[in-house]
């Protein structure tokens, strides 16, 4: 399983829709949370946000464990 940190970070970001709002909720860097969800897609296997260059959002198959 999923140490909490890393679920407090993966919930911050999917509510936030950005990593740098999430690092400033967490007192996280954002190097900090890109890490923490960047281990989190590896060890699922999936990608769990869509990224551009202003957002980020949920993937289909993340939306269904976040809801």
């Amino acid at each position: 399983m999923f140490d909490p940190e890393t679920l407090r970070t993966f919930i911050a970001v999917a509510e936030t829709g950005s990593f740098s709002k999430s690092a400033e909720r967490l007192c996280k860097t954002t190097a900090t949370i890109s890490y923490r969800i960047k281990l989190l897609e590896e060890n699922t296997g999936v990608a769990l946000f869509f990224r551009t260059t202003r957002s980020v959002t949920l993937t289909a198959a993340d939306l269904s464990v976040f809801l």
